[in-house]
């Protein structure tokens, strides 16, 4: 379409076309084509209530519901052609509908502003990300939970600053997870439940003297209510910051995890092992299996960082109402939610696909001396030690074994009662790492039976 087509969709305010630069600078539709279907929904939506309300005819109604249609398929038929002289998904699709109607197609912009346009067909995008962020999010706890269930006795180190801590459940980890990745579900239906508000019809800031009926076009997209104030309708971008934001957070979980399926699937830790799928070999070096996906997803985040922070800048200092400033608002949100969404379902395939190794991690649990704050528990309750007290006898016994390059059940009961004399028999009961385990039944402990009753009320809150 030619510079003349773009002038006549301004009017006669402008006699020339703008040059190279400006309409460089000026166009979205390289990204914002993307909205397309959600551009349509609106004009649908839009069109229709003009209808109802006596504005327009029935019959350009009608015309311009079919209009819409073909243009809608002629986008996913990928036949339709985007011209940046009409610089975004907005004019795209008047100008297609007015080729395809003629006159019709002109009154669709009645009592509507492009400045709500896009405001309604940004939040209609983001409400559907949203849904499938949700839809990721349960895929993934489903398998973590099949995962727990799975392991939920098998014992494996637990770790502060990477150093061996106290015993715990392979169920135990997978489960923390959960809590994790529920949480994250549970922002993403708050924020979807705060944004689900229809700017349509707030027009360029002001509303519009049409008698319009807002409710009518926010029932029909699917939103709870119109936005309340006309200004804040066009220039709210928080939606989106708050997508970003929660998207942050749970890629930031995502990371996480991503770090330890890395380390845990090492030749020093040899804890889990992930599936060819899921996997790279090395051009050189033929024993290797690289952890890719995971690698991927932890760098993926930085983007989806960065993404928040640079809305963020965007949006700081714009006064009311709407500026060009805010088309900067959609590559990022898009960038982040293409790559929040890969690496949920990354994720989730990776977790589905994992075996956990089990000889390897009860290995590893053993070790480290993990059974120490056990010990100095059981000095506490049998001997009556203060705990302080019983955390220095504790730390001369677990020097001793360094001593003698063993473990803490290794030592003798006269050694112990070297160190202290009340020691009894009875310490070896607690000093391996499957009663350590079982003995931690405190609510929202490592215990079995706590990790396997964490499963069952998380399979009913879902179900």
């Amino acid at each position: 379409m030619s510079d003349k087509t773009s002038n006549q969709m301004w009017g006669g305010r402008f006699a020339a076309g703008p040059d190279a630069i400006m309409e460089a600078i000026n166009a979205s539709i390289g990204y914002d084509q993307r909205m397309a279907a959600q551009d349509i929904a609106g004009s649908r939506a839009h069109a229709a209530m003009l209808a109802a309300q006596g504005i327009i005819s029935d019959s350009d109604a009608e015309a311009i519901r079919k209009g819409l249609l073909t243009v809608l398929s002629e986008i996913e038929g990928g036949t339709f052609e985007f011209s940046t002289a009409l610089e975004d998904i907005h004019m795209n699709v008047e100008a297609r509908l007015k080729e395809i109607i003629g006159e019709p197609a002109g009154r669709l912009h009645t009592g509507r502003s492009r400045n709500d346009q896009v405001a309604t067909d940004f939040r209609l995008w983001v409400r559907d990300q949203l849904d499938a962020a949700e839809s990721g999010l349960l895929a993934l706890i489903k398998e973590l939970l099949s995962q727990a269930e799975a392991g939920a006795d098998w014992v494996m180190p637990g770790f502060t600053h990477l150093q061996t801590a106290q015993p715990v459940t392979w169920g135990h980890h997978m489960m923390a997870y959960v809590e994790m990745f529920g949480r994250d579900l549970s922002r993403v239906r708050d924020a979807r439940a705060r944004m689900n508000e229809s700017p349509l019809g707030a027009a360029a800031l002001a509303g519009t003297g049409f008698p319009i009926d807002r409710h009518m076009t926010a029932e029909a997209l699917g939103f709870d209510r119109p936005m309340a104030n006309s200004l804040d309708a066009v220039s709210a971008r928080d939606f989106a910051l708050e997508f970003l934001s929660v998207a942050s957070i749970s890629a930031m979980h995502l990371s996480r995890f991503a770090e330890e399926l890395v380390i845990w699937s090492s030749a020093q830790f040899r804890f889990v092992t992930l599936s060819d799928r899921f996997s790279t070999g090395s051009s050189i070096m033929p024993q290797k299996k690289n952890p890719d996906a995971a690698e991927l997803i932890r760098a993926k985040i930085g983007r989806i960082f960065g993404a928040n922070v640079a809305l963020m800048m965007v949006m700081k200092g714009l006064p009311l109402a709407y500026s060009k400033d805010m088309q900067e608002d959609k590559e990022q949100v898009f960038d982040a939610a293409d790559n929040w969404m890969l690496a949920l379902a990354a994720m989730e395939g990776m977790v589905k696909d994992m075996t956990g190794n089990k000889p390897s991690l009860e290995a590893a649990a053993s070790s480290g001396f993990s059974t120490a704050t056990d010990l100095a528990d059981w000095l506490v309750r049998e001997t009556g030690l203060p705990f302080r007290d019983a955390h220095h006898v504790t730390g001369a016994l677990v020097a001793m074994a360094e001593r003698q390059g063993c473990d803490l059940p290794d030592l003798s009961l006269e050694d112990m009662q070297g160190v202290n004399g009340a020691i009894t028999e009875g310490i070896f009961d607690v000093l391996t790492v499957q009663k350590s385990v079982a003995s931690r039944m405190s609510y929202g402990g490592t215990a079995p039976e706590q990790v396997r009753a964490q499963v069952k009320r998380w399979r009913e809150v879902l179900a």
